[in-house]
């Protein structure tokens, strides 16, 4: 059984940051594409960051420049350091996890909000 959770959401300032955690379980991680993604109250979700199993990286251009996706495949955890929180970053991030692409998996997700 696959299971991701995240964690580290909270309630932060515009200009703070807040790093969020994802453990997962169930799956070779160090195999595995992660990502981070998001949803805003009356938007669809979005892709925020991917972390291939090759090391590779991808940022959604919102958040380019202020989140850093990085990953321990020794500890199954996937991380989101975000710097320069912005009101409009506020929103459910999850974590997903699947084999070429994330998403097949999906944690139950972490809120983050941010005070103007």
């Amino acid at each position: 059984q696959v299971v991701l959770e995240e964690s580290g959401g909270g309630l932060v300032q515009a200009g703070g940051s807040l790093r969020l955690s994802c453990a997962a379980s169930g799956i070779i991680f160090s195999i595995s594409a992660m990502g981070w993604y998001r949803q805003a109250p009356g938007k669809q979700r979005e892709l925020v960051a991917t972390s291939t199993s090759g090391g590779s990286t991808n940022y959604a251009a919102s958040v380019k420049g202020r989140f850093t996706i990085s990953r321990d495949n020794a500890k199954n955890m996937l991380y989101l350091q975000m710097n320069s929180l912005r009101p409009d970053d506020a929103a459910v991030y999850y974590c997903a996890a699947g084999r070429n692409v994330p998403g097949q998996y999906w944690g139950p997700g972490t809120r983050v909000t941010v005070s103007s």
